[in-house]
């Protein structure tokens, strides 16, 4: 049941689609993740808001296909 990280990769930026993605698997295991999104739609946003945005883009795969990431989120410099 476990995910890849180009299925992550795929639903972020089918959410937003501007991001820069990259996703990376911590364990090897499909289920930890470690994920950077940069995109125009985080700008003056908290850095909470900008987390759920990206949980709500895998459409509730946490915590059944996807066991845990670590997300780091930014807008663009």
């Amino acid at each position: 049941m476990a995910m890849v990280a180009s299925e992550i990769e795929s639903l972020i930026k089918a959410a937003l689609p501007d991001a820069q993605v990259t996703v990376e698997d911590l364990a090897g295991d499909g289920d930890h993740y470690a994920a950077t999104v940069v995109s125009e739609a985080f700008r003056g946003l908290s850095r909470v808001r900008q987390h759920q945005i990206v949980y709500a883009a895998l459409s509730g795969r946490m915590g059944g296909e996807l066991h845990a990431l670590a997300l780091q989120t930014s807008a663009p410099e």
